[in-house]
């Protein structure tokens, strides 16, 4: 129980930085999602968290800006 309502309370904190997922869908997300990990083995839960930092490391590659390029001169 103790449990539920810390996850509920950090995936409030986190929906109220994303723009996708508000507080309440992000309080559901943290209770929901707490009973789910006790039960996961040690390899899925590598997996999942390999997999999440793949996709944020991807969503953040789309969303940067490109790099100026500067026109190369010859050299004389």
């Amino acid at each position: 129980m103790i449990g539920k309502l810390i996850g509920a309370g950090v995936g409030a904190a986190l929906g109220k930085e994303t723009r996708k997922i508000g507080g309440p869908t992000g309080a559901i997300l943290g209770a929901v999602a707490v009973p789910l990990v006790t039960r996961l083995r040690i390899p899925a839960l590598l997996a999942l968290a390999g997999g999440g930092y793949l996709a944020k490391r991807l969503a953040d590659k789309s969303t940067a800006p490109a790099a100026p390029t500067t026109p190369t001169t010859p050299a004389v």
